[in-house]
């Protein structure tokens, strides 16, 4: 079964891929399960902007180790995420079927890579950002699958097979809505500026893209800005606090 909430604290690493959701188990792990280390891989996504945001995160939250695996796999995997040429779909957030941004069997991949990390780094537990509230309908972000991976990790590691403590999957978004997640990182002060979700990469998200409005909802709902959307304004000069200057007497004579 997957446990979601952390018992013992020997010390975790965080698939983080940049985005709101494994920056918010980032923070989580920080506050339950440390000392933290983090992986995060280029696959072949469209874009390097969420790896950059992994790379910022890292620092901020101070991990004990931030590895970023190369994985050139993405020119043969069927998936407009790694596709170039295919368009990304727009405005279906949460409807069916299985989205041409799912890549095939992705989180099997980082959840092996995030394994095998623990095994030799001696890490009691791997935090994954998956959610089956708000989400595209990826299948490896259901908690079926999760549990399937901890009875993988059981019988296909060296400390599973000893009997040893076994590493387990966390999944503490896994039962959020978008709007609980951005509710809990702002508790924990995830520095929501630093992470990346868009799909399209570029300079600004794009707003269209299942993972950008599936961010927005999340925000609005929780009454929540979003700075890496709308960056705090700057003040004009009109409206700058003054600093006045406190007027001295001249001593007398």
């Amino acid at each position: 079964m997957v446990s979601r909430r952390p018992r013992r604290r020997r010390g975790a690493v965080v698939l983080l891929s940049g985005g709101m959701d494994s920056a918010t188990c980032l923070w989580l792990a920080r506050r339950d399960d440390p000392p933290v280390h983090a992986v995060s891989v280029r696959y072949g996504q469209r874009h390097a902007r969420e790896i950059a945001s992994a790379r910022a995160l890292a620092r901020r939250a101070g991990v004990v180790r931030h590895v970023e695996i190369d994985l050139p796999i993405g020119a043969w995997l069927d998936s407009s995420l790694t596709d170039r040429r295919r368009r990304l779909p727009r405005g279906r957030a949460g409807s069916r079927p299985i989205p041409s941004t799912y890549v095939p069997a992705r989180n099997t991949i980082l959840l092996s890579l995030a394994l095998a990390y623990a095994e030799s780094a001696g890490l009691d537990a791997i935090y994954l950002g998956a959610n089956a509230i708000d989400y595209s309908g990826y299948p490896d972000c259901r908690p079926r699958f999760l549990r399937a991976f901890e009875r993988v990790a059981r019988e296909g590691t060296k400390r599973g097979v000893r009997g040893e403590r076994p590493i387990r999957v966390r999944a503490p978004l896994l039962r959020m809505s978008k709007a609980e997640i951005v509710r809990t990182g702002a508790r924990l002060r995830v520095p929501w500026a630093l992470t990346w979700s868009c799909y399209a990469g570029g300079r600004r998200p794009c707003g269209r893209c299942d993972s950008c409005r599936l961010r927005a909802k999340g925000f609005a709902e929780a009454g929540v800005p979003d700075p890496a959307v709308d960056p705090p304004r700057r003040l004009t000069r009109s409206e700058r606090p003054r600093n006045r200057r406190r007027r001295t007497c001249a001593p007398s004579r």
